[in-house]
């Protein structure tokens, strides 16, 4: 005992020695600093308005320049390159101040941020960086991913876009669909085939990326209707023909476009987690808030035990979901493999988020079942995060390949960079 005693010791002084950091579960005066600033700008910005920009299925696209002006446009995206300069954390607990009051907040967070500026980040030459990150980390942008197609979903390679090399140029065709913020975007990540040999035999290894601009002849886009959610957001389509794309817009080397893909996706994956979760904390709240007003049979239903193992439910999904997206952000924080974990996080945090939602319109009764209250709007609005970034299907394979030994998590050519902190840099330069 006094042996393991003193390994454990040793290990722990090994780590004070080398600043190897441990969890640590509570958020920096940083970290909350920019809770409370999100919090507030969507209490004065957002929730007056929702409501109707709901209803009438507005897409209000000034709202994205107020956040430019906060930085989260930009939120952990170092400040060299235009952004905010917080770390990886920052960016989950954006998204799930955002999405606690409305999905489309984060959505556009997700691929904006998640999916493209990330991407661009990790994968992009300086020349990219300069020309398309800063200006989207600064949000004089907007950016967006362009990977979905009208018969390709979960399976990427099944898509059917292509491009074809023209001296310096490449020849781009294709649509791609169900893309968040298409028909307003102003930059576009674009996965397509660039071997047609390996297109045949389904070898993603003949997939690539491209940047692609809205200003470029040929690119066209339009809104999609009649969404069950997430209607104040924009989702769109938006169609290639003949774009001519020079060579220095592919975004990391040519075959690369399925990794980056799944890079991307990965990233997604932790937003998506990250805002569900914003969706089960607001679903407890308003739950709380009618149990403890609403009166029947002379009480507070508050009182009845099935009103309370609904929000006993809410309050252990909550917090379970939060830990999970809270591990992500730690191992990107650190340059650790987090695709197992991102995964895990999107599933159990966008599941739960159903079911919360569900819960919430059940303690409400028949007021849930209207607009009046937020609730019915959040169940609208969760079940598409059970469908993109992964289905909670896919997911499902997913991590029982992990736990059966049958996946493993392959480390690319590019990773994420590690969050480094101000000290981090002075100490480094």
């Amino acid at each position: 005992m006094l042996k393991l005693s003193n390994k454990i010791l040793n290990r722990i002084n090994y780590r004070e020695e080398t600043n190897q950091a441990v969890i640590d579960f509570e958020l920096t005066e940083e970290h909350r600093a920019l809770q409370n600033t999100v919090r507030e700008f969507v209490a004065g910005e957002v929730a007056p308005y929702i409501k109707e920009w709901d209803e009438k299925s507005h897409f209000e696209r000034s709202i994205f320049d107020k956040m430019a002006e906060l930085g989260l446009l930009g939120v952990c995206i170092p400040e060299h390159y235009g952004g905010a300069g917080f770390d990886y954390i920052s960016l989950g607990i954006v998204c799930e101040e955002l999405e606690a009051c409305d999905t489309f907040l984060r959505v556009a967070m997700s691929v904006h941020v998640g999916l493209n500026s990330l991407s661009v980040y990790s994968w992009g030459t300086e020349e990219q960086k300069q020309k398309y990150l800063v200006p989207q980390a600064k949000g004089e942008k907007i950016a967006t991913f362009g990977l979905t197609e009208p018969n390709a979903g979960s399976d990427v390679i099944g898509m059917r876009s292509s491009a074809k090399r023209d001296g310096d140029d490449w020849i781009l065709n294709g649509e791609k669909m169900w893309i968040s913020l298409g028909d307003v975007a102003d930059h576009f990540l674009f996965f397509c085939w660039t071997d047609q040999e390996k297109q045949k035999v389904r070898d993603h290894s003949g997939l690539s990326c491209f940047i692609v601009e809205r200003s470029m002849a040929g690119f066209s886009s339009g809104t999609l209707h009649g969404k069950l959610g997430i209607r104040a957001g924009n989702t769109g389509y938006f169609s290639l023909q003949d774009v001519r794309v020079p060579q220095v817009n592919m975004l990391g080397n040519e075959g690369e476009g399925f990794k980056i893909a799944m890079f991307s996706l990965e990233n997604g994956r932790y937003t998506v987690a990250s805002g569900a979760t914003g969706v089960i904390r607001a679903s407890r709240d308003a739950s709380v808030a009618y149990a403890n007003t609403r009166e029947v049979q002379g009480q507070k239903i508050g009182n009845f035990q099935l009103v309370k193992q609904k929000i006993a439910n809410m309050e252990a999904d909550y917090q379970m979901s939060r830990l999970l997206w809270l591990k992500t952000g730690y191992l990107k924080n650190h340059g650790k493999p987090s695709a197992k974990a991102a995964s895990l996080a999107k599933w159990q945090a966008t599941v739960r988020s159903e079911q919360a939602a569900s819960m919430a319109i059940e303690i409400h009764g028949a007021n849930g079942y209207t607009n009046d209250y937020p609730v019915e709007r959040y169940l609208r609005n969760c079940k598409a995060a059970i469908i993109y970034e992964g289905t909670r299907d896919i997911h499902t394979l997913m991590q029982a390949d992990w736990a059966l030994g049958l996946k493993k998590e392959k480390a690319a050519r590019v990773t994420l960079p590690p969050y480094q902190s101000a000290e981090a840099k002075g100490t480094s330069s």
